[in-house]
């Protein structure tokens, strides 16, 4: 789609980029927050809360206003960030419940597996939800396949999502902390064991309900989905902020010596929010306040570890979110009532769920101190999909043929060298239908049953206010061939 001018520039720049880049074998750190949102971070215009770390990562390198998500939520927008491929096009890529089994086969090309096989040691820390194991999984065992399955050499990780079961953590193949006399089971179809659930007893529970999450409580949460047994093993909500980047600290140290690939997936801001009780009230306007200022810890924890070991010259630093935000999300937290203090998607129109720009629009800073000019904003229009091929190019090696077959090399544009990133971008929410809207430059284009389409200006209208589609039809309609043709047979509608 790419016009011959565009072709020629991104083949020159990426020619300079393999060559100059490439000795350096740079260390590279994804920190994927969860559910935060354009507008929720001070050098994105938020100003009730305080996020001095991010905000550095800014000030040293280049930040993105038209960085995006492949999906307006958790596991397809994973999917393809570690994939490079658009979660539409595989059935089975929805939103998954905690005893899933893994959605990314074995043996299939990976940002990880490509770096490994670049001679990086790759690492993932964090929220996974993409699945383990294959059909019923024996939690009391090894667990397998899991993230060492496809590329990953060490992984600390929480199965699913905070809100769901099972609340422990499991380290390469095994939960940590299991008593065998103690046996995990789970369940997502019917209540086992003995424990209390939110449903039976609500009068247990330290957060209100809003919808479902009525499962078993753990700590005083009822999640999503049922278990029994793992007393010792569960974690402890309000120390998983600091549990989780303590893994990814660690992980930096045991790697500085060689070239490494950290993919730090945090928990905040996802729900149930829980901050340690050193961040609780911190904020001043609510609790998803207080756990975006805990976010801004971590990170903090993460650029603080890269300067006492001197890798910061060294290392590219990319902080992003997998989806926009949400407010009240299962539970009655008062997030909803924080609206006016925190202007979750900033200008932009939707948030998690949602097909309009803030459904996918995200935060998106890339840092790499010596190399990515500090101070700088840009515009271009990048996309976590495309993370395989551009940094197999920054690791110098070659993504396998047929693989990451959504992932373009823009590296060019992922380091602030040019304003030129995609031309277009297929956005993503599963609960819409149709579930896949257009980007072209400027304009975006989402189909409507009907012909009810929608078409936006975002160059004057960065809200999506005003549909325009009567007043531009040819572009509306050579929008909605384009997105046919890219859309092909999916599997998703």
């Amino acid at each position: 789609m790419k016009n011959s001018f565009t072709k020629l520039t991104l083949a020159v720049l990426t020619f300079i980029a393999t060559v100059t880049l490439a000795a350096d074998r740079p260390n590279i750190i994804v920190i994927l927050a969860d559910d935060l949102g354009y507008g929720d971070v001070a050098c994105y215009g938020a100003t009730k809360v305080k996020t001095p770390h991010i905000d550095k990562l800014a000030a040293q390198g280049c930040r993105f206003t038209d960085g995006h998500a492949a999906s307006a939520t958790c596991t397809p927008s994973r999917y393809s960030l570690l994939t490079g491929e658009y979660p539409w096009r595989k059935k089975g890529t929805g939103v998954l419940p905690g005893n899933a089994s893994l959605i990314i086969a074995p043996g299939r090309p990976t940002l990880p597996s490509v770096l490994h096989s670049a001679g990086y040691v790759t690492g993932a820390v964090g929220k996974w939800h993409l699945g383990l194991g294959t059909g019923k999984i024996d939690w009391n065992g090894d667990i397998k396949p899991g993230p060492l399955e496809i590329g990953f050499d060490y992984s600390f990780i929480m199965p699913a999502t905070g809100d769901r079961v099972p609340c422990v953590y499991v380290e390469n193949h095994r939960i940590v902390g299991i008593d065998p006399n103690d046996p995990i089971q789970v369940s997502y179809g019917k209540k086992i064991g003995n424990e209390p659930t939110g449903r039976e007893h609500p009068e247990m529970l330290k957060m209100k309900l809003s919808v479902g999450h009525d499962g078993t409580i753990v700590n005083g949460i009822s999640r999503i989905g049922f278990m029994s047994g793992g007393k010792t093993a569960r974690w402890d909500d309000e120390t998983l902020a600091q549990t989780l980047t303590g893994k990814a600290c660690e992980f930096i140290e045991k790697n500085k010596e060689k070239p490494f690939f950290l993919y730090f997936a945090t928990h905040d801001i996802h729900v149930p929010r829980v901050p340690a009780k050193e961040f609780r009230g911190s904020s001043g306007c609510g609790v998803r306040g207080d756990v975006i200022q805990q976010l801004d810890w971590s990170v903090g924890e993460v650029i603080k570890t890269l300067e006492r070991l001197k890798l910061t010259g060294n290392t590219l630093v990319i902080f992003t979110s997998d989806n926009g935000p949400v407010l009240n999300d299962g539970y009655d937290d008062d997030a909803d009532q924080d609206w006016r203090a925190l202007r979750a998607a900033g200008l932009l129109r939707g948030g998690k769920y949602s097909l309009y720009e803030g459904g996918t629009r995200v935060p998106w800073i890339a840092s790499w101190p010596g190399r990515v000019k500090a101070g700088t904003t840009s515009d271009a229009l990048v996309c976590q999909v495309d993370m395989l091929a551009s940094f197999a190019v920054l690791a110098g090696t070659k993504v396998p043929v047929g693989a990451g077959p959504d992932s373009h090399n823009i590296l060019p544009a992922m380091l602030g060298d040019v304003k030129l990133g995609r031309d277009h971008l297929a956005e993503h929410c599963q609960s819409w239908r149709p579930s896949v809207a257009l980007r072209l430059g400027a304009w975006k284009f989402i189909p409507g049953m009907k012909d009810k389409s929608q078409l936006f200006d975002l160059g004057k209208d960065i809200g999506e206010a005003q549909n325009v589609a009567g007043q531009h039809p040819k572009v509306a309609e050579d929008a909605s061939k384009t997105l046919q043709k890219l859309r092909g047979s999916s599997t998703d509608e």
